[in-house]
């Protein structure tokens, strides 16, 4: 015959920081009715929330709010993303390239206002991913003012992209830490 399953050791609930054993069943539920009662009157914040924060991960409640409200705008442009790049399978070459390319940017730019919004809320950090678009913004910017120039010049956008994604990741990492007050990441 097989063990019988149960938990030992295990701190309780209540918060008290005590085992189950060091502890009587009365007393276990006098301290959840305590704690029931105390939500109910919006005293404290649960013990499971409180725990959720003191270790660095977020919840979906944590999120900042869009600043159009309730909207979903997002959501309506990656699916205007979405229907322009299926879209673009199913029509003449003519049209294939423009609505690819509309896709792809629409769908980029939906991540990126995502992606700002948590990261400047203090929600998550997306440091590498918004040093990534100042990176490629700076590529192109680089690669447009050496007028594509020749296999000698090839290499400066990729050398000022690195340099600017370097400084861009710093300064995105150190503005997260300034928000969360200074944890430089989130789960």
């Amino acid at each position: 015959m097989g063990k019988r399953s149960r938990k030992r050791g295990v701190p309780e609930r209540s918060g008290a920081g005590l085992s189950a054993s060091s502890t009587s069943r009365a007393e276990r539920d006098a301290a959840r009715e305590r704690r029931a009662e105390a939500m109910a009157r919006g005293e404290a914040p649960s013990r499971r929330a409180v725990r959720r924060r003191s270790s660095g991960k977020t919840s979906f409640e944590d999120r900042p709010p869009a600043p159009w409200g309730n909207f979903p705008l997002v959501e309506i442009v990656v699916l205007i993303a979405l229907v322009l790049l299926v879209g673009s399978f199913l029509v003449d070459s003519s049209r294939r390239g423009p609505m690819l390319l509309g896709g792809l940017a629409l769908g980029s730019l939906a991540g990126l206002e995502l992606s700002i919004r948590e990261h400047f809320g203090g929600f998550r950090s997306h440091s590498a991913l918004l040093a990534g678009a100042v990176a490629a913004a700076a590529i192109t910017l680089t690669y447009f003012v050496t007028k594509g120039g020749g296999a000698g010049v090839a290499v400066v956008p990729v050398v000022v992209g690195g340099v600017v994604f370097m400084a861009a990741f710093w300064l995105f990492r150190q503005a997260f830490a300034r928000r969360t007050g200074g944890v430089g990441f989130r789960r």
